[in-house]
């Protein structure tokens, strides 16, 4: 046996027996490094695990779809509102600006809020306005009373869905981005559904 025969068998005597340590300690010489994977790798790793989010998200978002509701809920009912209660077009507008202005108004507070009581109790609160205040604009006798109620309604709407969204982007899994594009989503639905559910009942009520 030559000196380069004897040197090369021992070469690859030493790679067989590193190669035996690595598969013991638990490790694949085979393992594809992650710079060989294709570009797209964790693209795909990434989509696949910003879709198995926590139940809490998508509770806030069902939540919050259903509170963008009531934004857009009265417009297909205003013709039945001032039928009904002989309300003239300033106090049928006002079922809006006084929703709308009280929301507004109402957010620039919210994060004070939310850092004194928690975004829990922020939530339960802003919902459990909602819940008074929209049971209440059910049972007005005067078009008053409704804009007063529904102004109370713009300000737990107003506690919810920005408490609601800062909630979201806590708990949700694909960072911010994900979670801000949910909302985003639940927000649609809510303002683009809510009319189409209660215009059927607004045409019947008309009728």
């Amino acid at each position: 046996m030559t000196p380069s025969t004897h040197s090369t068998a021992t070469d690859r005597a030493s790679a067989a027996t590193q190669q035996g340590a690595e598969i013991a300690r638990g490790s694949s010489p085979a393992a594809t490094p992650p710079e060989a994977l294709p570009p797209s790798a964790p693209v795909l790793l990434e989509s696949a695990t910003s879709r198995r989010q926590p139940p809490a998200v998508w509770v806030l978002a069902f939540v919050a779809m259903v509170s963008f509701m009531g934004i857009g809920l009265v417009d297909p009912i205003l013709k039945p509102i001032a039928a009904n209660l002989g309300a003239t077009p300033s106090q049928v507008s006002l079922l809006f600006i006084s929703y709308l202005l009280v929301t507004a108004f109402a957010m620039l507070i919210t994060s004070y809020v939310s850092s004194r009581l928690g975004g829990r109790t922020t939530l339960m609160i802003g919902l459990g306005v909602i819940i008074v205040f929209s049971t209440l604009a059910g049972t007005s006798p005067t078009v008053g009373a409704l804009v007063g109620w529904r102004a109370g309604w713009g300000l737990g709407n107003a506690l919810f869905i920005a408490t609601a969204l800062a909630a979201i982007v806590a708990v949700a899994r694909g960072g911010a981005e994900k979670a801000i594009t949910l909302y985003e989503a639940a927000l649609g639905i809510g303002l683009s559904v809510g009319p189409l559910i209660f215009r059927p009942a607004a045409q019947g009520g008309s009728g």
